[in-house]
């Protein structure tokens, strides 16, 4: 039986040292030490899978809290059973005793009681995603009706747009003299070309029918 310490940090300029000191108060062997400095969204993770590839029937998987695992309780869930179930591994964290397979509650086995907490948890994560989602909705409806607008807002176009477009539209300057003249930005005088070209077109378009 082996012990394996998976450690993982959301970025590179991350510090793992709070999660090393508590794999070696564990006694957890350097070499049996896996860290990431990636995402916990997804669990395409290379030292993680190099990690998975090793474990073996009875082996302690050690990780210092849930989320150093993964932050997709879905994806978490999956990957527990394959390593509790396919791979017969047990998983201990640390800052959460409860979720440890290899030791008993009772009557009731680590692995039982680790499924279910972990089952809450993904409920409670789904439940809060769904809040929030419903918060901003109704934050966003509620400044809608205070006229409060959302998006970049366009700027203003000179005084002297429409002669510029004109000009341009009959190929007697181009755009980036124009935009230059009226002292903006190239792509900002063309898209309000492209704008304006299209709205003549739908008004043409009306009086075609």
């Amino acid at each position: 039986m082996e012990y394996y310490g998976y450690i993982r940090v959301s970025a590179k300029d991350q510090n793992p040292d709070r999660q090393l000191l508590a794999m070696q108060e564990k006694n957890i062997k350097e070499r049996n030490m896996y860290i990431d400095k990636i995402s916990g969204k997804s669990f395409a993770r290379p030292q993680y899978l190099r990690l998975r590839k090793r474990l073996k029937k009875g082996d302690v998987l050690v990780i210092k809290s849930i989320d150093r695992l993964g932050r997709n309780y879905e994806e978490i869930l999956e990957q527990w059973r394959i390593i509790t179930k396919e791979i017969g591994a047990n998983i201990q964290v640390i800052d959460m005793p409860l979720l440890n397979t290899d030791t008993s509650h009772g009557d009731l086995t680590g692995v039982f009681i680790a499924d279910l907490v972990l089952q809450i948890l993904a409920y409670v994560a789904e439940t809060e995603r769904s809040f929030i989602k419903q918060r901003q909705a109704e934050g966003i409806a509620a400044a809608k009706q205070k006229g409060i607008k959302f998006g970049c807002k366009k700027k203003d176009v000179p005084d002297e747009f429409e002669k510029y477009y004109q000009l341009w539209r009959e190929d007697k300057i181009s755009l980036r003299k124009a935009a230059e003249e009226l002292g903006i930005n190239y792509s900002t005088f063309y898209r309000r070309c492209v704008e304006k070209n299209k709205r003549e077109e739908k008004v043409e378009n009306c009086y075609k029918m």
